[in-house]
């Protein structure tokens, strides 16, 4: 099947995708590195010089990438914190809606009076669901909360918005958004990694988070190579 995948860097890193091979794509909002393998294709959304906070990352050039690479599916992989206590870490969900109200998006209609209407198409989501059971659940139908980054949300912040939705994150709505204004089929798929802030007495902070990103690294990798052959 020809379907392109977006994920960050712990999975792109990983042994997975090693054999992978790495080309370029020159698009006109910038240059994109991804990685190819027959009609698949993954981007790291984060790059892979430095790794970009959520904020700087050029959501721009990279799905009009993978576009110009003649894609129509994308399923996109998004670390998130909960803001549920019914959805502990490791938990993975689908989203099927969301709220991105902080921080003006990327867009396509920089010259036109217009906008997109919001979306997620999840196509390909009841299928994941279906062949991934009984190995893994994938909570469905949630809704994702985005906030700009590149910190964390304050406490504070969290008690206001842990009614807006399930889970939250920084970049799943920008591409949500730029994937329905170019017709793309955006699937959503997300790995709870921690609580966030303040909530069931956790504290977060970056360090904390990579810890925990790397404590999930080895059911991701799972779940890809499990994806793959699905999707294969």
């Amino acid at each position: 099947m020809k379907v392109a995948f977006i994920s960050g860097t712990s999975i792109v890193n990983s042994d997975l995708f090693a054999t992978w091979e790495v080309r370029t794509i020159e698009t006109a909002y910038g240059p994109v590195t991804y990685k190819a393998r027959g009609e698949q294709a993954l981007i790291n959304r984060h790059g892979y010089a430095f790794p970009l906070p959520p904020h700087s990352i050029n959501y721009r050039a990279n799905i009009r990438a993978l576009v110009d690479l003649g894609f129509r599916d994308i399923v996109s992989l998004n670390s998130v914190g909960s803001l549920k206590a019914a959805l502990p870490p490791g938990t993975f969900v689908s989203c099927s809606d969301y709220v991105g109200l902080q921080q003006g998006p990327a867009t396509f209609f920089d010259r036109e009076l217009k906008g997109g209407a919001p979306g997620i198409a999840n196509n390909l989501i009841p299928l994941l669901v279906e062949k991934l059971a009984p190995e893994f659940t994938i909570h469905t139908g949630k809704v994702y909360v985005q906030m700009r980054g590149p910190r964390f949300e304050t406490k504070a912040e969290i008690r206001i918005v842990k009614e807006w939705g399930d889970v939250i994150g920084m970049t799943a709505a920008h591409e949500a958004d730029l994937c329905t204004e170019l017709g793309l089929n955006y699937n959503s798929l997300a790995l709870i990694d921690n609580f966030a802030n303040g909530l069931e007495g956790t504290e977060v902070d970056f360090a904390k988070f990579k810890e925990l990103v790397r404590a999930n690294q080895q059911r991701v990798n799972r779940l890809f190579a499990r994806m793959l052959e699905i999707l294969g």
